[in-house]
């Protein structure tokens, strides 16, 4: 009996999707279990696996469609069975289905009739994500591009080689003449950005891009800044970095603290609820990473639980997979706070804006050496500016100053920090 798959919700805040990639074709059989589209949400691109056994008769959704939760995807039937236009229709609402209906052996004109249109294949088409979001980006249609990857999949390499095939074949543009000056109209790759031209977004630039603007209106924000002296602690990381099987970054020092001082004061875990504040249920801490085609936050799970070393392992390996698009949604929900560290580009202090779903983020600054005044004397000394921004409906100033001033103390404490 012909049945409809729907879009799940594959997040506890998602609310739509983006259907990426469709793994199956009209006729194939899939089993409960099998990853049939890739669906791309507010946080990450996600597998969604078939609910049930059977035989793909209908794909009603098309590649980078944007769809509710809840929204008919595809129909799945028995082998043979014939699936009434009627119940198509009331999917879709009388529009014409991405692939139409699968034909039966009975059928051979609407096997021909079925066939997908030139770049809207319906079949699989194995290619990575990176690879998928630089086709996007260089506007490669993935429909004319061969793998040369394992089992054909499209590499990187290979998109870079058609874009360069595509550019080598487009005829050269007459100029317009003087008095008609023309601009182009088509957008360019950030990457080849150039004065005068238009940048396009991708999908996880717009994400941000609306996120922040929700921040911006929906969470009033007050903010703090101290000095932390990071001499001893550079002193402690460097000798703690001479032994042991991780490098040790000054972000997870930050991290420890900024545990430490969550466990005392868990207000700062918060989150309004109606006339109430829902502390969170455990420490998990964003990380803001920079990634080739954005910024993502992914969360170093249970930081108050963890010495320094196990820090700097999981957050390593969260930076690995960041960069290599294999975050999962486990990695981006659940998180209470989020450090942001602009110290590797030189910037010395910065307001950042709290990540929706959370109370507050930590800008860092740069560690730079300094001239303080100690008893008539003037020592040099490692400092770094912190700045808390803070959501003003959760926490009082009061109360996060204390909260910062903890971190603050914790890393000019380095002893106190559990390696």
């Amino acid at each position: 009996m012909a049945k409809e798959i729907n879009l799940p919700k594959l997040g506890q805040t998602m609310e739509e999707g983006t259907v990426v990639n469709c793994l199956v074709k009209v006729g194939d059989e899939v089993k409960k279990g099998d990853v049939i589209f890739e669906i791309e949400t507010d946080k990450a691109t996600l597998e969604m696996e078939s609910p049930t056994n059977g035989f793909v008769k209908c794909i009603l959704a098309e590649m980078n469609q944007t769809l509710p939760v809840g929204a008919a995807l595809m129909v799945i039937g028995d082998k043979d069975e014939r699936v009434p236009q009627g119940f198509i229709d009331a999917l879709t609402g009388g529009a014409t289905p991405a692939t139409g209906v699968a034909p039966t052996p009975a059928a051979p004109a609407q096997a021909a009739a079925a066939e997908p249109e030139p770049g809207k294949p319906a079949g699989k088409i194995m290619v990575s994500p990176r690879a998928r979001k630089l086709a996007e980006d260089l506007g490669v249609n993935l429909a004319t591009v061969k793998g040369s990857g394992p089992a054909g999949k499209i590499t990187e390499v290979d998109i870079r080689n058609a874009a360069e095939a595509k550019s080598a074949k487009a005829p050269v543009a007459k100029p317009a003449p003087a008095a008609q000056p023309v601009r182009p109209a088509v957008t360019t790759p950030m990457a080849q950005a150039r004065l005068g031209s238009t940048v396009q977004m991708n999908r996880l630039q717009r994400i941000t891009a609306e996120r922040m603007l929700r921040s911006k209106q929906e969470i009033p924000c007050f903010y703090l800044t101290v000095r932390v002296d990071m001499t001893d602690l550079v002193a402690a990381r460097t000798k703690l970095n001479e032994t042991g099987d991780v490098k040790i970054a000054f972000n997870d020092f930050i991290l420890k603290a900024v545990a430490t001082g969550l466990e005392k004061f868990p207000l700062m875990t918060g989150q309004l609820a109606g006339n109430a504040i829902k502390l969170a249920d455990a420490i998990h801490i964003g990380l803001a990473i920079s990634v080739s085609d954005g910024l993502v936050a992914p969360l170093v799970k249970d930081v108050n639980k963890k010495g320094v070393r196990q820090i700097a392992r999981d957050s390593q390996a969260l930076i690995e997979r960041a960069r290599a698009d294999k975050l999962d949604l486990s990695d981006l929900e659940g998180g209470c706070i989020t450090v942001s560290n602009l110290g590797a580009f030189g910037i010395e202090s910065f307001i950042p804006i709290v990540v929706p779903g959370q109370c507050s983020i930590l800008g860092i600054g740069r560690i730079t050496d300094t001239c303080v005044p100690d008893n008539g004397n003037i020592l040099v000394r490692k400092l770094m500016n912190m700045t808390l921004s803070v959501d003003h409906k959760v926490a009082n100033g009061a109360y996060a100053a204390q909260f910062l001033d903890l971190a603050k103390k914790t890393l000019e404490n380095p002893k106190g920090i559990d390696d």
